[in-house]
């Protein structure tokens, strides 16, 4: 059985909606931030070193439990031990696109979207930093606009783990980072994945999640 050490409000909802795509049983340890840091509780550290979630514990087969941190490292062990579902397509140019955005996600578009959050967090010169870094952010939001203008999924025509990965900072975008009905093309990948059947079932097992 597995074991998901979910954050309130982060990261760690992908991984319940890729087990519920999956069809995976697992378990879920659910974890509240703390209310004037909004930062993890101490208790993961006994998870794992960092205390950041998520982090998932495999039962599963002989030997000790495997642990697995970092969202993009899961997704990937997830698609192996699923042998395959959900990971790259066969085609070359659909393959290419699953590699690209299932690392865009974390490495290049979640990044800006954090330092705002942070920024937002201190007054007065926060806020002019704020509308300096709003530019960076819109040359990625306009990105991801042509990519789902020209095809449905990022990958190409077939929903994949990519498409899982680039959830969450679409949302958090949504939420703080400039993206409204100005880039329809997102706005309507977002509505059709919180649409999906196995992510609804991830947040009623994942319990309030904001950006949904």
């Amino acid at each position: 059985m597995l074991t998901v050490h979910h954050l309130e409000n982060s990261r760690s909802q992908r991984i319940l909606w890729m087990l519920e795509e999956l069809g995976m049983p697992y378990k879920v340890t659910r974890y509240e931030r703390n209310k004037e840091t909004m930062l993890a509780p101490p208790e993961l550290r006994a998870v794992h070193p960092l205390g950041k979630s998520p982090v998932i514990v495999d039962e599963d087969g002989a030997g000790q439990p495997c642990t697995v941190a970092e969202t993009g490292a899961i997704i990937e062990y997830l698609v192996a031990k699923a042998g395959g579902i959900l990971g790259s397509p066969d085609e070359r140019q659909a393959a290419l696109h699953y590699r690209y955005f299932l690392h865009y996600a974390e490495g290049s578009l979640m990044p800006p979207l954090l330092i705002k959050l942070v920024l937002g967090m201190i007054p007065l010169v926060g806020k002019i930093a704020q509308k300096r870094l709003q530019p960076m952010i819109d040359v990625h939001l306009d990105f991801v606009e042509s990519e789902l203008s020209a095809r449905p999924w990022f990958a190409g025509d077939t929903f994949t783990a990519a498409d899982i990965m680039m959830s969450f900072p679409l949302e958090a975008a949504r939420d703080r980072g400039g993206l409204d009905s100005s880039r329809p093309a997102v706005i309507a990948w977002l509505e059709t994945i919180h649409a999906r059947p196995a992510y609804q079932a991830a947040l009623a097992r994942g319990g309030p999640y904001k950006y949904a």
